[in-house]
């Protein structure tokens, strides 16, 4: 899926390369430069549609929006609704499972009283292992969006 608007070149097809907000669907904000993230990314592009719109803010070229500093998105999965709210962590992840194929079954779950809440505490979790993982995925294969210097 590719999505941008100018005519401009990607760095990878499925990602859109400007820090716009889609009005149609959710934007999704992710760290480019992690491995883990961008394999995790890909699947989500290959099978939500035009539902979702990715922007990698690990790429300098891009400025994510206003309320959401580079630094605290490279930190935390965030995705923007269409009216303009702005959701992290566990609750980005039940938007982007509600628009995917598939996953949709699991954003149900996770609405449920207490699930979101646990979702949370173990994504807080996952946080500090995230750098650690990102290599392993290297290690056997993933690739980074971007590329670090």
């Amino acid at each position: 899926m590719t999505q941008t608007t100018d005519d401009s070149d990607t760095p990878s097809p499925e990602i859109a390369a400007c820090g716009t907000v889609c009005r149609e669907g959710l934007t999704v904000y992710f760290d480019g430069s992690c491995a883990l993230c961008s394999t995790e990314i890909r699947y989500y592009s290959a099978r939500a549609g035009e539902a979702l719109r990715f922007v990698d803010v690990a790429d300098h070229a891009v400025t994510p929006e206003p309320d959401l500093p580079r630094e605290a998105a490279l930190k935390r999965l965030h995705v923007r609704q269409p009216d303009g709210t702005l959701l992290s962590g566990a609750q980005a992840f039940i938007a982007i499972w509600s628009q995917v194929p598939g996953w949709r079954w699991l954003a149900r779950l996770a609405r449920l009283p207490g699930v979101a809440w646990c979702l949370e505490r173990a994504y807080r979790a996952f946080l500090p292992v995230r750098p650690a993982l990102s290599r392993l995925a290297r290690a056997l294969g993933a690739k980074p969006m971007i590329r670090q210097p």
